[in-house]
This record gives C-alpha cells, sequence and structure tokens, in this order.
C-alpha cells in the first residue's frame, strides 16, 4: 500500500513544478492540462492552460499535484512531508533549496534521533521535515 500527497497550488502548480524540480530533482512523470480533457465541457478559456493534474517523480516516491480551484486559498496546515537525506552534506542542500523564499522552522542540527534534522516551509507554504536517518 502507498500513500501519496497530492498537493493544490491555487494557479501556481507550474511554478511548483519548476521549483521542486530545481530543489529536489523532481522528473514529471505526468502532466495534464484542462485543454487537454476528453470532456471539452470541463474546459473553459480562463482554465485551459491549468494544470489538471500532475505526477511527479522524488526519488522513490511520488508526488500528485494540480491548480486545483481558482479561487481556493494557497493553505497547506496539518501536515509536512518528510524527506530523508542520504547524509549531512545531501541534508543541508535539500533543506537550503526547499528553504529558500520560505522560512525556517527549525533549522538543521543534530538532536537525539539524528545526526542532522530540520524543519522549514518552502515558498508556497508547503513544511518539510529533512532528516538523515
Amino acid at each position: 500500500m502507498n500513500i501519496q500527497p497530492y498537493l493544490t497550488f491555487s494557479g501556481r502548480c507550474e511554478e511548483a513544478i519548476a521549483f521542486y524540480q530545481q530543489a529536489l530533482g523532481a522528473e514529471v512523470a505526468m502532466l495534464l492540462r484542462w485543454k487537454d480533457c476528453p470532456d471539452r465541457s470541463m474546459c473553459a478559456a480562463d482554465n485551459a492552460d491549468r494544470v489538471m493534474h500532475a505526477s511527479l517523480r522524488i526519488g522513490d516516491a511520488t508526488m500528485m499535484m494540480s491548480d486545483g480551484p481558482k479561487d481556493a486559498p494557497l493553505d497547506f496546515k496539518g501536515f509536512t512531508l518528510s524527506l530523508d537525506a542520504k547524509d549531512e552534506g545531501d541534508a543541508n542542500r535539500l533543506f537550503n533549496a526547499l528553504a529558500a523564499g520560505g522560512s525556517v522552522t527549525m533549522p538543521l542540527g543534530k538532536t537525539f534521533f539524528s545526526p542532522c534534522f530540520g524543519m522549514c516551509a518552502d515558498k508556497f507554504g508547503v513544511h518539510w521535515m529533512i532528516i538523515v536517518p
């Protein structure tokens, strides 16, 4: 069984895809726009180029996303994505890339459970934990 996060970016999905490609090396596995929908009644002039569905591969994981409803707030509360780093250098690289333009909740550092752990929110407000297991 797999649990895959599905995030909606309120019209900023394409920007988020580019950000995660740069920050995490994400690969686009699927990208569908509303204009590609076989049911043409679902495509309006103001949403034709919006992302209906995208799927990114990040390491062994899949993260799905879309633009979501046009007027929905960009609000990622109540969950945090956890990302395993290979070592402290990898953790620093990932943490700094994700925190760029966002905010640091807990700086990277040694804890009783990890040689390197930190928390941040990226520029979209998605919360991340970076950990060296």
